[in-house]
C-alpha cells in the first residue's frame, strides 16, 4: 500500500487496502450523451467501520464533502439552481454558496465553497458505466495528484478547454486542502 498513490475503491475495498485513518473518495456521476458530469470529493477520518450494502461502501465515520458540476453550454435548465433541479441533474448545490467559472466554450463550471458535513456515516454509491469512485492515499503530495487528476477528467471527460480546466483544478485542489484536511492528534 505504500507506494500506492490512488486506486479505484471499490478494488481497495476488495484487497483490503482502505486506510482506516484517514481517505479522500472521489466519484463520478456523468449522463450519457452529454458533458453534464458531476464530481463529489469526500474525506474521511478514523473509520470504526467499512461495508457492502446494496447500492455502494459505507464507512461508520464522519466525512466532508464538495461537489463540482459542470454544465455544458447547450445546458436548458442553467437559471435553475442546482439542488432544485429535476432529480436526474440535482446537486446539493445553491448558486450563492458556489464557486461559479465560465469556460471559454461557455461550459460552466460550479463547485461548493464551503463542504457538507457527513455526521457518523456515508455511503459511496457503486459506480456504474463510465463513472467511477478513486481512492486517494493521504499522502504529502495528495491534493496535487486531486489537481491533475480534475485537470485532466474535466479536460478529457467533461470537454472542459485545457487552460479552464488547469484554472478550476488548481482552485479546487488547494480549497480540498484547506477545508478537507482533519486536524492532526
Amino acid at each position: 500500500m505504500s507506494n500506492l498513490k490512488a486506486i479505484d475503491l471499490f478494488e481497495a475495498y476488495a484487497q483490503n487496502k482502505l486506510p482506516m485513518d484517514e481517505g479522500y473518495i472521489v466519484s463520478s456521476f456523468f449522463k450519457e450523451d452529454s458533458a453534464y458530469s458531476v464530481y463529489e470529493i469526500i474525506s474521511y477520518s478514523t473509520v470504526k467501520d467499512i461495508y457492502m450494502t446494496g447500492d455502494g461502501l459505507t464507512f461508520q465515520t464522519n466525512g466532508k464533502k464538495l461537489f463540482l458540476l459542470v454544465e455544458p453550454p447547450n445546458f436548458p435548465h442553467k437559471a435553475t439552481e442546482p439542488v432544485f433541479r429535476d432529480k436526474n441533474f440535482q446537486v446539493p448545490l445553491r448558486f450563492k454558496a458556489s464557486n461559479i467559472y465560465t469556460a471559454k466554450n461557455q461550459s460552466t463550471i460550479i463547485y461548493s465553497k464551503t463542504p457538507q458535513e457527513a455526521i457518523s456515516a456515508f455511503t459511496v454509491v457503486k459506480p456504474v458505466g463510465i463513472n467511477f469512485a478513486f481512492l486517494f492515499y493521504p499522502l504529502p503530495d495528495t491534493f496535487k495528484l486531486i489537481e491533475r487528476f480534475f485537470e485532466k477528467t474535466l479536460n478529457q471527460e467533461a470537454v472542459i478547454p485545457v487552460d479552464d480546466a488547469k484554472k478550476v483544478a488548481k482552485e479546487f485542489a488547494a480549497l480540498c486542502e484547506k477545508v478537507l484536511t482533519w486536524p492532526k492528534d
